[in-house]
């Protein structure tokens, strides 16, 4: 377990980040010309998601500034914005095609919901997919978190009347702060805390992890952070068990070092954040209920992993433990090979086997 700060790129602050800018690109009209045209390309081909690999999609400019967005998640503050994204007169399939080939520069798309869907829709409107008991999508607040694998990317099609912002965190600073405030807390956190999977385990998978994964776990000087307390939440739910008062008094304690150096940013039509689910936590401020379908709120997700992105204490239970359940986690060879329609073969202790 470390006892010394970490004091790489990955440890940031907000205002940071509001005074030096260098996480943000700006998408020219030469881009954008770039998207459509590969656009053009894969659906003349008859190509769609998940079919769609970064060669079937060429980007000869913008491909450069993919590779750098690549490099931030991995080895800098683990967060990037891209804004002026083309989604004005394109409709939700043609977003989603141009999102994921431009993703596909980044990563390896993975299924995130109980359909096996590679595109999420992040609404509380008629596009939700199905998603257990996961709270995506809804008006409320969204605690800072992580999702389940290497990196969380997220484009806005289109924002609520009253423009809620969207949040992120380091969760290396998190780690700077609770080791230098109360240290004594460190070794609870990189004991960790069972994962509920929010009914969405497959045919002989558990409702819950089983086993502890840690909230901080360090690897060669990589401190990488697992945090997501409604999925800690519900772990809890599964055994019909409370959460401790100290376990809780120590997660509100990482809740409001996450509010005091996050970053509070405008996301629009158009922008689309990444974030290492290592290295950054995000959420986003509450807003007011829309009824009409047609001014609902619509984000679009993909999950992604990346070859070689970081080392980990234990990669099955660090970086595998929680989003390889059910529909989670699969790639599109493992869809067009069937490898979804049985369990994960599995360690005596529940993770899986790599």
């Amino acid at each position: 377990m470390p006892m010394k700060p970490v004091t790489d790129a990955s440890a940031w602050t907000g205002a940071e980040l509001q005074a030096d800018r260098s996480w943000e690109y700006v998408l020219t009209d030469a881009h954008r010309a770039e998207l459509d045209a590969a656009l053009t390309r894969v659906k003349a081909q008859g190509q769609g998601i998940p079919a769609v690999t970064k060669d079937a999609f060429p980007l000869p400019v913008l491909g450069a500034i993919c590779a750098k967005v690549g490099e931030d998640l991995r080895d800098g503050r683990g967060f990037a914005l891209l804004r002026r994204f083309p989604v004005e007169g394109y409709d939700n399939d043609d977003i989603a095609l141009m999102y994921w080939g431009l993703c596909s520069h980044i990563g390896t798309g993975l299924t995130q919901n109980g359909e096996g869907g590679f595109i999420h829709y992040v609404t509380d409107g008629a596009l939700r997919p199905s998603q257990g008991k996961r709270g995506v999508g809804f008006p409320k607040e969204s605690k800072l978190h992580v999702d389940l694998m290497d990196i969380v990317t997220l484009l806005c099609v289109r924002q609520a009347p009253d423009d809620p912002p969207s949040r992120v965190a380091s969760s290396t600073t998190i780690f700077n702060r609770v080791l230098a405030e109360r240290p004594d807390d460190m070794a609870r956190l990189f004991e960790g805390f069972e994962w509920g999977r929010m009914d969405e385990n497959g045919d002989g998978e558990t409702p819950a992890s089983g086993y502890k994964v840690p909230f901080f776990s360090e690897k060669n000087g990589q401190v990488s952070c697992q945090y997501n307390r409604s999925w800690i939440r519900n772990g809890d739910l599964q055994y019909g068990r409370e959460m401790t008062p100290v376990d809780s008094d120590l997660l509100d304690f990482v809740d409001s070092i996450a509010d005091e150096v996050r970053l509070d940013l405008p996301f629009h039509t158009g922008d689309v954040q990444f974030c290492s689910n290592y290295t950054v936590l995000h959420g986003r401020a509450a807003h007011a209920v829309v009824p009409e379908e047609e001014r609902k709120r619509i984000l679009m997700r993909i999950w992604l992993d990346r070859p070689d992105f970081r080392e980990f204490a234990d990669e099955a239970i660090v970086r595998y433990g929680n989003g390889r359940h059910g529909q989670l986690g699969w790639t599109a060879e493992d869809m067009r090979a069937g490898r979804n329609e049985t369990p994960r073969p599995r360690r005596a202790d529940g993770a899986i086997q790599l």
